[in-house]
């Protein structure tokens, strides 16, 4: 590790992925954007979905102030962060054949909507799995993953493939295989992940793609405001009552 604290290069780190991906994605990112705002005018329903710390940036699109009212978590018991003891069974759960189509079996995910997939190996069965079975129903899937991991690591999946190959839009971390940005000589194991902020700036930035698309196209983005700014929760009631056939968290 060269000069300057652990923090100053972590942010280094963080700032350099993120000028990566704004350059090299951006493309993508328009596309994702794009699919998303055709979603909503065409009357789909839109969902994100990430296991373990994967969950994290598909929770941060879901009843946010500043994002789509119409984003809805798609989750099951053990696959949301560490919310299941031990923590280290949700690991084992990723790996587990035909978890992913009970969850969209009892899902309310349908032909015409899209589905954000979270994965940043995108090598478990789990991701793979779930991009598969979304696209069997009619669902179009953009995923959010490292790309390097299929190239690095081998897949977990019966099909020897990895989430990447099963998406209609890829976008890709540009993580590092083992999610570890720094490395020191007193330390033996390299330190400091930055997959959930690159991440979660992803998915705000196809977000914002998507809400200035429909304004171009002359439909009212589905936004949340703020609880906290007044006139906020009245904003918000609006939302839920127009679009309350899109909405699952309220239900």
């Amino acid at each position: 590790m060269s000069d300057g604290t652990p923090a100053d290069l972590f942010f280094d780190a963080a700032i350099g992925l993120l000028q990566r991906v704004r350059e090299e994605e951006a493309e993508a990112i328009a596309a994702a954007g794009a699919l998303l705002a055709d979603t909503v005018t065409a009357g789909g329903r839109l969902f994100a979905f990430g296991a373990g710390h994967s969950s994290l940036p598909a929770q941060d699109v879901v009843y946010r102030a500043g994002g789509l009212a119409l984003m809805n978590l798609l989750a099951a018991p053990g696959l949301v962060g560490v919310d299941v003891m031990p923590a280290t069974l949700g690991s084992r759960l990723e790996r587990v054949d035909g978890l992913a189509t009970a969850v969209l079996d009892t899902s309310p995910l349908r032909a015409g909507d899209t589905l954000v997939i979270i994965s940043l190996s995108g090598r478990n069965a789990l991701p793979v799995e779930m991009a598969i079975s979304a696209r069997d129903r009619g669902a179009k899937v953009i995923g959010v993953t490292s790309v390097a991991y299929a190239a690095e690591t081998t897949s977990r999946h019966a099909s020897g493939t990895y989430l990447k190959d099963h998406c209609d839009i890829v976008l890709d971390s540009k993580i590092a295989v083992g999610d570890a940005e720094l490395t020191l000589d007193t330390i033996p194991a390299p330190f400091a992940p930055a997959s959930t902020v690159v991440t979660s700036a992803l998915l705000q930035a196809v977000l914002a793609t998507t809400a200035a698309t429909l304004a171009d196209r002359g439909t009212e983005p589905p936004l949340l405001r703020s609880g906290n700014v007044d006139g906020g929760h009245e904003w918000n009631a609006r939302m839920f009552e127009e679009y309350r056939d899109r909405i699952f968290y309220q239900q």
